[in-house]
């Protein structure tokens, strides 16, 4: 799964979406739009060249974005994104974190709509 060169943000991939998942579709772990994924810490960084794509993906986990937002400033179809972040979930380097609970005030649900949706728009 290489990367797709030197691109800037924003502009478009050169690299069909196929080859970055090598032909997959589903993730293979359940992901929700909104959902948040951060980077787990305790994990060693991968030996990925910065142009791969999973590194930029684990770039901006350091933010815990949504898997939207996550295509979105890459400039990726959504299910590509899914399918990255995924493998990145089973490989052990990055985590979902729960979208909302009930103790979460209206503000914060307010937030995450406002995230997704801004992210979606970015498509």
């Amino acid at each position: 799964m290489a990367g797709d060169g030197d691109r800037g943000a924003g502009e478009p991939s050169l690299v069909r979406p196929y080859t970055l998942t090598a032909g997959r579709t589903d993730a293979q772990v359940e992901l929700a739009l909104e959902a948040a994924v951060g980077v787990v810490a305790a994990v060693p960084p991968p030996r990925w060249p910065s142009t791969d794509v999973r590194c930029q993906i684990l770039a901006l986990c350091a933010r815990r974005p949504s898997v939207a937002e996550i295509a979105a400033h890459l400039s990726l179809p959504l299910g590509v994104a899914r399918v990255l972040v995924g493998d990145l979930v089973v490989q052990g380097y990055v985590q979902v974190h729960a979208t909302l609970g009930e103790a979460d005030t209206v503000d914060a649900r307010r937030e995450l709509i406002g995230r997704t949706l801004r992210g979606l728009r970015a498509l």
